[in-house]
């Protein structure tokens, strides 16, 4: 199968470099590998060039897009910027984070599930991160959720789900207009990719409000994005975090920001989330 993968960098010198080395030392190679320099300071567009003259299905994009870092929008500007440079004869798509290393076998694996189940739409594996000298599984999320930092998708799922919002969420929203375009979506607890910059560590205050936002964007009415609210404070230790939350909910809906989602898609996702609630207190 043929893979193209797409990763947005901002000031990742001390990373892009060690990802670049995983992916060329797969035991699958990539097709085409894409690399959008967003506005970076550091060294990170000489390292890519670097690999881009020795491997020439490597290559440097660069881009401009907002200079906020907030969450969402800025990488999948990049994203995007680096997408248009591809041609369509792709079977699967990626969207990968510049700070990441993945086992050699990670797109051999990733191409076999795709070729097993016709009806996958996207894969990935679990991100890991360095605590004491150990590296633990980065338990931010639920395991049947593929994390935004190593999205594979196969060319037929992105079509369909009208490629990736550039907003807060679209690593939910993307899965949820999956399953509702009759895709499935599979996680593999065997693929550990080593997570070098944990999640969260370049979010600044302006994006506080950007999560309640985004539940609202979802068509998550208040009372899931009470519950998602709720567990997302918990998981990441911070009770403050659900009263910002909250506020961005409300504060979307008092500004009557766009929604990300059709009515329809909208009654599917709400539909689709408390039966995944009423499935998890047994009933």
């Amino acid at each position: 199968m043929r893979i193209y993968i797409v990763i947005p960098c901002h000031n990742e010198s001390d990373f892009i470099g060690q990802t670049l080395t995983s992916l060329v030392e797969q035991t699958t190679s990539a097709t085409q590998i894409v690399v959008v320099n967003d506005q970076s300071t550091d060294a990170s567009a000489s390292i890519v060039t670097a690999f881009a003259k020795v491997y020439p299905y490597i290559s440097l994009v660069n881009t401009t897009s907002s200079a906020a870092h907030l969450p969402g929008s800025k990488v999948i500007q990049a994203f995007q910027k680096g997408y248009e440079t591809l041609d369509d004869a792709y079977d699967i798509l990626c969207k990968f984070d510049a700070d990441l290393i993945f086992p050699t076998d990670y797109l051999a694996t990733i191409s076999d599930h795709f070729k097993i189940n016709p009806k996958l739409g996207m894969a990935g594996g679990f991100c890991y991160v360095e605590k004491n000298g150990q590296w633990s599984l980065e338990n931010l999320t639920n395991k049947d959720h593929i994390r935004g930092a190593l999205k594979a998708y196969r060319k037929a799922c992105f079509k369909a789900i009208g490629g990736l919002k550039p907003a807060m969420g679209w690593d939910t929203i993307d899965e949820l207009l999956a399953q509702y375009h009759d895709w499935s979506i599979k996680t593999d607890e065997n693929l550990h990719v080593k997570h070098l910059k944990p999640t969260g560590m370049t979010y600044n205050s302006a994006a506080k409000w950007k999560q309640g936002e985004a539940f609202y964007a979802m068509r998550y009415g208040l009372g899931l994005t009470a519950i998602a609210a709720f567990k997302l404070a918990l998981r990441k230790k911070k009770t403050r975090y659900f009263f910002d939350y909250i506020n961005g909910y409300f504060r979307a809906k008092r500004t009557q920001k766009p929604y990300l989602i059709t009515p329809e898609e909208g009654v599917f996702v709400r539909n689709y989330r408390w039966k995944g609630i009423r499935s998890k207190i047994g009933l």
